[in-house]
């Protein structure tokens, strides 16, 4: 965000605070920030909902319409104390501060404790939009008490504005939690509680086909697969480095007869110690062990969004065990599987973001400069070797390595990092990790590869409805086919074409009801089904069908034989049917 627009929407979070500390006197301040898509502003002892955005609008643009200048000052930190007796959150965000003097801008009658920046006068302030009514805890710490969040966003002209909301429109079309209800593909029931979905059975479908995509390409690329517990115990987690460091992040621990076990947040502990189950040569490597392992996260309840953020997580996970001299042409490969996967689902405008360490931060990566330098210079030399685009990040790689992330922008308009690759050096000491090298010699350089090219299953599934608008690509397609009967005496033709497409493998539903054809149709676009056939009587005497595509086209008198070859040839080569 660039800075005046930053100042836009800073200011008119302030605008906001004015508003409702007319509309709703007793109400008290929070935080009131200008973020990536506009801005918010907490509240405590304010309870409105989204119907009274209208009116809170209408006033800030009359208080905007007043010409009103933001003007700044400084004061003692003991004359704030005063300034600010009647509003609590801001004195406690007053005490973390240790400037002498602090900083306040003033607009009209109303004093805020701010360091700004903002606009010269409400006369900037041309374009903005309250949006939604939210809770959030203060400070976002969920000990704290949950203030009323206003979200609102900000725009330097009406034209860019106009162009976001309608942005925005097409992305709560496309959002996955209503596109997910109306198509049937999942559901969360408090009765299980949140961030755990239960997959209906369409979309089970859907899973269970990425996941096919999946064990397939990765059987043609040399991994092996494995399977392993769900649990494990803590000395497990305490080997692995996971505890204590990320106990908040598990699930509690679970006391049995024999020892205290948890819920594993991650697959990687038990795949390092299936590769040390036995001894290894230097011939077996790189090793490739390949599980779509369940994990379990204890993630706070007001942060569990739909698919995209869950407790449960299913993930495309597999581990890379190699020699130094092996992680070039191992990174290449999983780079060129990742892109590979993303030209199936017909996935663009994506890039990679290299995570590098920062050698003065010594106290939170692992000391070994050597190996620091070789793989970051190995990862860049493979990035360009292969013409992709990337950027770089310093001091933001994990403890044990450098990390690659794909970041997309997606339709919605939301930047997202959706796969994670990771390079790590420090399992080889955790779990001492050896390999036989070709002078019978026991060797511990051994180097890990973390790759999820498909990411969390349930956060790449909440990305593909919403790409795709839930218009999935035939062979994706919960229900390939939509069989309609034209009349009752249709339906035992109906009925038959199913039997013969259903030996095929290929999903198909009927609709034999005594409803109109243009309902029968209607219903099933709403479904967006992508092959609708409609059965009359001349296509049942002639033996052919009637083809209606979700995008409008229509074909008549097409052979039976010929549509289940191309539907079949579509589905098998995950393309476009040419119907």
């Amino acid at each position: 965000m660039d800075k005046s627009l930053e100042k836009v929407r800073h200011s008119t979070a302030h605008i906001l605070a004015i508003a409702i500390k007319e509309l709703f006197p007793k109400a008290k301040l929070g935080m009131g920030p200008a973020i990536e898509e506009g801005f918010y502003y907490d509240f405590d002892n304010l309870t409105i909902t989204e119907d009274s955005l209208k009116r809170i609008e209408k006033r800030m643009k009359q208080i905007i319409k007043q010409n009103l200048k933001f003007t700044k000052s400084k004061v003692p930190k003991a004359n704030a104390k005063s300034l600010l007796k009647d509003e609590p959150y801001k004195l406690e965000l007053l005490e973390d501060l240790t400037d002498k003097e602090i900083s306040f801008y003033t607009s009209g009658e109303f004093k805020d404790l701010c360091k700004g920046p903002h606009v010269s006068s409400t006369k900037n302030l041309k374009a903005f939009k309250l949006l939604s009514v939210a809770g959030a805890y203060w400070k976002g710490d969920s000990k704290n008490k949950m203030l009323t969040r206003i979200y609102g966003t900000a725009f330097k002209t009406e034209k860019e504005l106009t162009e976001y909301l309608v942005q925005k429109e097409e992305a709560e079309a496309r959002n996955h939690i209503k596109l997910g209800k109306q198509l049937g593909i999942f559901t969360i029931n408090k009765l299980v509680g949140k961030g755990l979905p239960l997959w209906l059975p369409k979309g089970n479908i859907i899973k269970e086909e990425v996941e096919k995509l999946a064990k397939e390409k990765e059987t043609e690329a040399g991994y092996q697969r494995v399977t392993t517990p769900h649990i494990a115990k803590k000395e497990l987690f305490l080997k692995s480095g996971h505890l204590p460091y990320y106990e908040e992040d598990m699930y509690p621990g679970m006391k049995m007869d024999d020892g205290v076990y948890f819920l594993r947040a991650m697959n990687c502990p038990e795949h390092h110690l299936i590769f040390k189950h036995q001894l290894r040569s230097y011939r077996d490597l790189p090793l490739r062990l390949a599980e779509y392992g369940t994990c379990y996260r204890n993630e706070l309840s007001g942060t569990l969004a739909g698919l995209l953020r869950v407790r449960m997580l299913s993930m495309n996970d597999a581990h890379i065990y190699c020699r130094k001299d092996q992680i070039e042409e191992e990174m290449k490969s999983v780079i060129k599987l990742t892109d590979d996967y993303y030209k199936i689902f017909g996935l663009g405008d994506y890039w990679f973001r290299l995570s590098l360490w920062g050698p003065k931060n010594k106290s939170k990566y692992i000391n070994e400069p050597e190996n620091w330098k070789y793989s970051e210079e190995t990862i860049r030399k493979v990035l360009k070797k292969l013409k992709v685009k990337f950027v770089e990040v310093e001091d933001e790689a994990a403890f044990y390595g450098p990390k690659l992330d794909v970041q997309f922008k997606a339709v919605t308009g939301r930047e997202e990092t959706l796969s994670t690759t990771q390079l790590d050096f420090a399992a080889k000491t955790r779990f001492d990790l050896r390999y036989q090298d070709k002078n019978g010699e026991m060797n511990n350089e051994v180097f890990v590869i973390h790759r999820a090219p498909l990411s969390v299953h349930e956060r790449f599934l909440a990305f593909l409805i919403e790409h795709y608008a839930g218009k999935f690509p035939l062979w994706l397609a919960p229900v390939q086919i939509k069989l309609l009967s034209l009349t009752d005496r249709n339906a035992k033709h109906v009925e038959k074409l199913a039997k013969e497409f259903k030996k095929e493998n290929l999903r198909v539903e009927l609709d034999t009801r005594s409803e109109s054809m243009s309902k029968k149709v209607r219903d099933a676009q709403t479904e967006l089904v992508p092959l609708i056939l409609t059965i009359g009587d001349k296509e049942q005497k002639a033996n052919t069908l009637a083809i209606r595509t979700l995008d409008g086209k229509v074909k008549f008198g097409v052979k039976t034989k010929d549509f289940i070859k191309k539907v079949k040839t579509s589905v098998e080569t995950r393309k476009d049917a040419n119907i």
